[in-house]
């Protein structure tokens, strides 16, 4: 399922139109986004949370070369699965 699918899910599930859809769910992506980029933690019960995660710099190796290469702190957002979730999958096997 992509971007588009969750609109016409969306809009066929709730009688929205499409743009009125496509309007919710970009607020939905847009606010997760705001939020993690602000370094707080976004969940959604029995789906999944959303956190980010920071990297110190350090001294990492080029695989051409072998030549070491400072690598830069960072920070990257992950997500970790929900227990309903999991269960929920694991089931369909």
């Amino acid at each position: 399922m992509n971007k588009i699918d969750l609109i016409i899910a969306l809009a066929n599930k709730t009688g929205l139109t499409k743009s009125a859809s496509e309007s919710v769910v970009k607020l939905f992506f847009n606010e997760m986004s705001n939020a993690l980029a602000n370094g707080d933690r976004v969940e959604i019960r029995g789906l999944c949370s959303f956190y980010v995660k920071k990297y110190k710099a350090y001294t990492g190796r080029n695989p051409k070369t072998g030549e070491p290469t400072q690598v830069k702190s960072k920070i990257l957002p992950f997500c970790k699965v929900g227990k309903e979730l999991k269960e929920r999958v694991d089931n369909q096997n």
